[in-house]
Order: C-alpha cells, then sequence, then structure tokens
C-alpha cells in the first residue's frame, strides 16, 4: 500500500526519502497552484479576494495550500487551523510510531478502545476491501515490512515463494474483529498499514476545516492526493498535471477540478530494490507487487475515496480496473503501464470534473 509517513529518525532529522520529497524530487502529481516555499504568501489579485498560499512537511511529504478568500485574516486563520488538524491525524494514524495507537494494535494486536477517527478509516478500509473484491487490503503491512526488510540487506535476494507464502499466512481481513471501537487480531503477527487511505481521509477532513471556517475556494495538495473546491482566481476550475511514471516531465495527462479530488498510485513512489519490482502496493493475494502497471489516477469526490480506489485499481489488471472504476458513480480513472500505454474509464478527461 502507500507510504504516507516516512520514518523521522530523532537524531539525525529527515531521513533521505523524506528529505528527497520534501526537496519536491519525489511526488505523486504536480497541480496548477504549485508548491510554494515553505513560508507563506499572500496576493490580492483583485478587489474582493486574497489569494492565500502555504507549503508545509506533514504525512511524510510535502502538503501545500492555496485559498482564494475575501479576507485574509479569515484565510490564514483557517488555514493554520488546518494544518493543526492534519498534524494531529498524522500523529494518530502513524503506524511508524509505537506510541500512537495504531503502532500499539501493529505491537500487540488488541485495543480496547480505538479513537473515533481512527475506527471510520479502519472500517472505510473493509469497505474498500469488499468493494474492490478483495483487492484493497489494510492487512498487507507484513508483507510490505518484509519487502522492506529484504531491501534493506546488503546482499538482498528476491522472496521465494516459500517466503512469501510464510508471509501472506499473516494477510487476511477476515482476520480482524473490530466491534464497538474494540479492535484484536485473531492471528499473532498480523499488522495492519493505513497508508493507501489515511491521507485522502487527512486531507478530505483538512478540507472539512476549511470549509466550516467560510473558505469556499481551496486546493489541497498532500504529495499528489488532491482536494479541490471552488475555482481559483477569475473562477477558472483548479488545474492539475498527473505525474509522468518515468520521471520525464511528460505529464501524460491534465485534470481540470472544481469540486472534486484526485489520487495517484505509483510504482516510483516507494519502491525496495533497483529494478522497482517490490514496491510499496501489493497484490494481498499473491503477495508480490504488479508488475505491467506504472501508476494509477482516480478522480472521486472525496480525497479518502480516490485514494483507496487508486490502490485498489493499481492491483487489478488494467481492463479490469476500468471495468471496475465506470462501474462506481463519480469516479473516473487512468492507468499507465509500464510500456506506456493508457487505459482511461469513459468519462476521464473531461473538461470540468
Amino acid at each position: 500500500m502507500k507510504l504516507i509517513e516516512q520514518q523521522w529518525d530523532h537524531e539525525k532529522g529527515l531521513n533521505r526519502r523524506a528529505f528527497l520529497k520534501l526537496s519536491g524530487l519525489i511526488g505523486l502529481g504536480m497541480a496548477s497552484a504549485s508548491f510554494m516555499p515553505l513560508t507563506a504568501e499572500a496576493v490580492k489579485f483583485n478587489r474582493k479576494q486574497y489569494k492565500i498560499s502555504h507549503t508545509d512537511f506533514a504525512m511524510g511529504t510535502v502538503v501545500a495550500m492555496t485559498l482564494i478568500h475575501v479576507s485574509r485574516d479569515e484565510a490564514e486563520e483557517a488555514m493554520g487551523q488546518a494544518f493543526e488538524e492534519i498534524q494531529r491525524l498524522t500523529r494518530m494514524l502513524n503506524r511508524f510510531d509505537d506510541r500512537t495507537v495504531l503502532g500499539q494494535l501493529n505491537r500487540e494486536g488488541f485495543v480496547g478502545h480505538i479513537p473515533g477517527e481512527m475506527q471510520q478509516v479502519i472500517a472505510r478500509g473493509l469497505e474498500y476491501h469488499r468493494l474492490s473484491k478483495g483487492n484493497f487490503d489494510i492487512t498487507v503491512k507484513p508483507v510490505v515490512d518484509f519487502f522492506h526488510q529484504k531491501g534493506r540487506g546488503i546482499n538482498s535476494s528476491r522472496p521465494t515463494d516459500k517466503q512469501i507464502e510464510q508471509v501472506l499466512s499473516l494477510v487476511g481481513t477476515e482476520k480482524i474483529d473490530l466491534q464497538n471501537g474494540v479492535i484484536r487480531f485473531k492471528q499473532p503477527g498480523m499488522g495492519i498499514t493505513l497508508d493507501g487511505i489515511a491521507k485522502g481521509y487527512i486531507v478530505d477532513r483538512a478540507a472539512l476545516v476549511l470549509r466550516e471556517r467560510g473558505v469556499e475556494n481551496f486546493l489541497i495538495n498532500a504529495g499528489g492526493d488532491i482536494r479541490t473546491a471552488g475555482a481559483k482566481e477569475n473562477e477558472k476550475p483548479w488545474t492539475i498535471a498527473v505525474q509522468d511514471p518515468r520521471k520525464k516531465e511528460n505529464h501524460p495527462d491534465i485534470i481540470r477540478l472544481k469540486d472534486g479530488a484526485v489520487a495517484t498510485s505509483g510504482n516510483y513512489e516507494v519502491y525496495f530494490d533497483k529494478e522497482k519490482m517490490l514496491h510499496h502496493i501489493v497484490n494481498p493475494r499473491t503477495g508480490i507487487s504488479p508488475l505491467t502497471r506504472a501508476s494509477v489516477s482516480v478522480t472521486a469526490r472525496t480525497t479518502m475515496d480516490a485514494d483507496a480506489l487508486s490502490t485498489a485499481v493499481f492491483v487489478m489488471e488494467p481492463e479490469e480496473g476500468i471495468r471496475f472504476i465506470n462501474a462506481l458513480p463519480d469516479c473516473e480513472c487512468l492507468t499507465i503501464t509500464r510500456s506506456g500505454s493508457k487505459y482511461k474509464s469513459t468519462g476521464w478527461n473531461r473538461d470540468e470534473v
């Protein structure tokens, strides 16, 4: 699944991959409201409205917000509260920190009372598992951890079938018991990762903060998980370029959004071998990473939907993924294969979503 949080080395600061993300060298997408320096910017572009932009580091990536609002002070206050919400939820849902409830669950296999937000994310993860017929699975953490450990070895080799079979025995949403805020794993050694859904959820919650404070026009870009509302200057839709999986800056497509979301899953985000054959997106049935897909972009009404669905479709064969998205309301999809072929859902790339 997608890694939303890189480990923080408290003695050395940002690790190398997190630093590269912060520097803009690793990303999932580029919005027309492009990343700003790590300082706030306010521009009054007409007599009635301000454009307020700020970029910060959260969820293991660069988070950029651009707001269009009649009051600079109100916009800056709302933006500050939105960033506070992002940080609060990141601390809650960070699986790399043993002090969090999620860290405790993965360590002990049981939590007697999980926070409401975490319960919502887990419940939705189980729902996406059902909806995608098993292609989205939050219990693949043991496989991702195994790949990570293999990739760190000096003389690392590809996993054997027996090794994959052993770690796959720890995967399966049917082995999660979630009732009335109490969660337990039915098998020792299990673990869950919310990386393929939590970042989208957090972006949606930040968007809710902005709306509740009267901001109607904004773009939030959290490393390619993007949520938009209203319009940018001159009532134009927000413009988002799909990341080139080969990193050659030849953007495969342009998306125009007013009220909606888009997320991209790619094999270039986090990988554990030089050939990019083992990466953070795992087929929960086979225990290996899909080999023919390079990236999947999904537009949806919420970032959480787009986030989870892009991961699920990446696991599917391209034709299957397109059929799946075509059957869902308010969702569109672009799949790009390693060879450069493109597969588009029926309504992809309309003038405005």
